[in-house]
């Protein structure tokens, strides 16, 4: 068989999607704190390992509960990445998943208490959905499955 002919390699899941962040600190706190998900690695580099491009940078990785992770690059320049100019707020966004509508409950109580504007429950007849903005200005989405 022809390369080009060959099977697919099964993907099983998501490594890590990987954002820019203004601090690295600020969103720890956020992300481990506020959220509860651990800060499960570190990598500090002044060199970008896949083009050995000179760019210090600091690569910190939060783990969720499956072994995926919500990671972030801090170059040291104090931005967050600028949002798609042609594109609503709304509409990027990363959505993670809880079990249940009581703790989606309780993770907005925990939000809104550190004074994170929040939006919902919102009810999407197979899952609830709170709506709130890390410290990067990144639009997270936390579900509760109703269904299946």
């Amino acid at each position: 068989m022809a390369p080009s002919q060959t099977a697919p390699v099964p993907i099983n899941g998501l490594h890590h999607f990987a954002y820019r962040c203004r601090d690295a600190e600020e969103t720890r706190h956020f992300y481990e704190d506020l959220l509860g998900l651990p800060l499960y690695h570190i990598i500090q580099s002044d060199h970008v390992p896949s083009t050995g491009e000179y760019c210090p940078y600091t690569h910190i990785f939060f783990r969720m509960t499956d072994g995926s992770c919500v990671a972030f690059f801090d170059l040291g320049d104090d931005h967050a990445s600028d949002p798609s100019p042609n594109t609503p707020a709304w509409v990027n966004h990363l959505a993670l998943r809880v079990d249940t509508v009581g703790e989606l409950e309780r993770v907005k109580a925990r939000l809104q208490a550190a004074g994170v504007d929040v939006v919902g429950v919102t009810d999407h007849h197979i899952f609830k959905s709170i709506y709130f903005f890390d410290p990067n200005g990144i639009r997270l989405e936390l579900t509760a499955q109703l269904a299946s």
